[in-house]
């Protein structure tokens, strides 16, 4: 718990769409000395929170559990303290960003995923196999293809824009800062750089010690069985973006597979 005769530590919040790297991105930012990030706060089942009737609180009160009783980290003295929050999560507490726009210097840390069909393959896959996480010693097993119905790709794609787009309404610029998923695996530490000045914390260099990795490193026509129907389904419209594989995008896959990094 906080010390009473301290000021409460700055508030954040990691704010996403399922499977943009906020795993990773939570495990850079609590090798800061300063800065805690306490996981998903809204899940019964995050480790970082064991008393699961902590959800039969109000919505203000489960802020004021995460913001000013956070769980204590003895080896910090923290000074910039978190959680993170995926879109689903939201459903099932209509009313609860509209109380997480009130909380008072509230840092709000975007994490977007430049192909919203990556994110939604990977959602897929992660539920079929029950795995969310790849740790570094892991197998190297691939996981299975997928198959996606046009209807549940538009939905999903719409789903991510409106969040996106109340997320950018919600919360000034200053309180606000995006970071996209790819720039995250390919450039942790000048995305890094940027959190800790966003913050307002001292710069850290990083350990290199992460043990996350990428379940998927695999392009996108290999991994959904029906890329082509899918690809010309959504020719010409909105989303004609996602399904442009190209190259240069095998080719930074494939750098992205050599280097040690998140769960897709």
């Amino acid at each position: 718990m906080t010390d009473s005769h301290m000021p409460p530590p700055t508030p954040f919040v990691i704010l996403a769409m399922p499977r943009t790297g906020t795993h990773y991105l939570e495990e850079l930012l609590n090798e800061h000395p300063n800065v805690s990030s306490n996981g998903e706060l809204l899940n019964p089942y995050d480790t970082n929170w064991p008393d699961e009737s902590r959800l039969l609180r109000s919505d203000r009160e489960l802020l004021g559990l995460a913001y000013l009783r956070h769980p204590s980290r003895t080896d910090k003295k923290v000074t910039h303290v978190g959680c993170k929050i995926n879109e689903p999560q939201f459903h099932d507490r209509p009313g609860f960003f509209a109380e997480l726009t009130r909380w008072p210097g509230l840092k709000v840390i975007l994490l977007v995923r430049e192909n919203t069909l990556e994110s939604l393959r990977s959602l897929v896959q992660a539920r079929q196999t029950r795995q969310w996480l790849k740790f570094s010693s892991d197998n190297d097993a691939p996981p299975p293809q997928v198959r996606l119905s046009i209807a549940d790709c538009e939905a999903y794609f719409k789903t991510a824009d409106d969040f996106h787009a109340q997320v950018a309404h919600s919360f000034t610029k200053n309180n606000m800062l995006e970071i996209e998923y790819g720039s995250l695996l390919r450039e942790p530490a000048t995305c890094l750089a940027a959190i800790w000045d966003f913050l307002g914390v001292p710069a850290l260099r990083l350990s290199g010690t992460a043990v996350l990795q990428r379940q998927e490193t695999r392009p996108l026509e290999q991994t959904i069985e029906n890329f082509q129907e899918l690809r010309r389904h959504f020719a010409h419209g909105p989303y004609t973006r996602f399904f442009e594989v190209g190259e240069g995008e095998r080719a930074v896959g494939n750098q992205l597979a050599t280097e040690v990094i998140e769960n897709d």
